[in-house]
């Protein structure tokens, strides 16, 4: 779960979301299936400052937005690895937006 501040309000805002890499045990990527429109994307990329929680620990974080280049890879490696967990997830995305899930912006979560 990611806890970041909403950019207008000031106020926390918590989302739960799909990993799709996860390098090392403090680096998390996210993808962001209603695209660059989210509240919690916008959120982030307003105040990269976060917590994430993973089971009972929560700890600070910080918030890159990734390339559409760096996206494209990620997600291409992430439907090799994955292929029953995509085909749930770009389902999910494709019902939900009723856009093709093709390109999705990502976002690199790393704790302090």
């Amino acid at each position: 779960m990611v806890e970041h501040v909403g950019r207008a309000s000031g106020q926390r805002r918590f989302v739960c979301l799909e990993v799709v890499e996860r390098p090392n045990r403090d680096t998390f990527v996210l993808v962001s299936g209603f695209g660059r429109r989210a509240q919690w994307y916008r959120n982030l990329a307003a105040n990269p400052q976060c917590w994430i929680t993973v089971g009972r620990e929560r700890r600070s974080a910080k918030a890159t937005l990734l390339d559409a280049a760096d996206s494209a890879q990620r997600l291409s490696r992430y439907q090799q690895t994955h292929p029953r967990a995509w085909e749930n997830l770009k389902g999910a995305i494709e019902e939900a937006t009723g856009r093709p899930a093709t390109t999705l912006p990502m976002v690199r979560i790393d704790r302090a």
